[in-house]
C-alpha cells in the first residue's frame, strides 16, 4: 500500500482549510492517497456538530467561533499549535474508528515521550492528559474526527507553545475547570545535538516544525501498524464501518 502522504501547509485561516479537507473527502476515489496535513491556524474556537455554545464562556470579538462537522465539543487553536489532520480511507486501511483514536494517541503519547514529557489517555475522553508533574491532568492535545463514507478528516491538535489565556474563555472539550497546558510549559526538552550525552534544553517555538514532522513520522508508524495487524487478523471489519 502507498505510504500517506505528508503536506506541511504551514499557518493557515481555519475555514479554508476545513472547505479543503471536506472538498478533498467528497473527490476521493479508490486511488486517492491517504494524507496528513500539518497545519497551524489563527486564532478560531470550532465548535462540534453538537458542541454546546455555553461552553463558550466568555466570546473574544477578536477570536471568531467557527461551527464545523466533527464530534466533541468546543476547543481552540492558535499560533504555537500543532494541527495534524487525517485524511485516510479506512476501509482501505482495514481501520475502525476506535482503532484508529488509539493510533491517533499513541503517536502523540510517543512524541512527547521523545521530549521527556510523560502523558496518558483517559477514558471516555478523548486526547492526551499529562500523568506526572505540577500540570498532572492538564490536557496537552485534542482529537477530533469525521468519518464520511469511510474515510476520515479533522484529528488531533497538539500544543508546544502557545499563549493558553483563550483556553480559559472556554469549558475545553466540554469539561469545566480541565487545565490546558503545552509543551514548553510541562518542562518538556529536546536534545542539543545527536551525539551520546548531549544536553538537553528547553522545548520552545522553534522546535515547533521538528516536533510536526515527529508526530507526523509517528503517526504514520502506528498507522501501518495498525493496519498490519488488522490484515493478519482477518476479515477487513472496517465494512460496517457508518457514513
Amino acid at each position: 500500500m502507498q505510504a500517506i502522504q505528508v503536506i506541511e501547509q504551514g499557518r493557515q485561516d481555519y475555514q479554508p482549510c476545513f472547505d479543503a479537507m471536506r472538498a478533498y473527502t467528497a473527490a476521493r476515489t479508490a486511488e486517492t492517497p491517504d494524507q496528513i496535513w500539518l497545519v497551524e491556524h489563527p486564532p478560531v474556537y470550532t465548535l462540534g456538530q453538537a458542541g454546546d455554545p455555553a461552553h463558550l464562556l466568555a466570546p473574544d470579538e477578536a477570536i471568531p467561533v467557527v461551527r464545523i462537522d466533527r464530534g466533541g465539543q468546543i476547543t481552540y487553536h492558535g499560533p504555537g499549535q500543532i494541527v495534524a489532520y487525517l485524511l485516510l480511507d479506512l476501509r482501505r486501511r482495514h481501520l475502525m474508528v476506535r482503532e484508529l483514536v488509539h493510533a491517533i494517541e499513541q503517536a502523540v503519547l510517543d512524541t512527547l515521550a521523545a521530549y521527556n514529557l510523560a502523558a496518558e489517555r483517559k477514558a471516555g475522553a478523548p486526547g492526551i492528559y499529562l500523568s506526572e508533574g505540577p500540570h498532572r491532568g492538564a490536557k496537552i492535545a485534542a482529537l477530533g474526527l469525521k468519518i464520511r463514507n469511510g474515510c476520515s478528516y479533522h484529528g488531533v491538535s497538539l500544543n508546544v507553545q502557545m499563549d493558553l489565556a483563550p483556553f480559559l474563555r472556554i469549558n475545553p472539550c466540554g469539561y469545566a475547570g480541565l487545565e490546558t497546558v503545552d509543551m514548553a510549559t510541562a518542562g518538556a526538552t529536546y536534545a542539543a545535538a545527536d551525539a551520546a550525552g548531549a544536553p538537553r534544553l528547553p522545548v520552545s517555538a522553534a522546535q515547533q516544525a521538528e516536533i510536526a514532522r515527529r508526530l507526523a513520522a509517528a503517526l504514520r508508524d502506528v498507522l501501518a501498524a495498525a493496519r498490519e495487524r488488522a490484515v493478519a487478523a482477518g476479515p477487513n471489519p472496517a465494512a460496517a464501518l457508518a457514513n
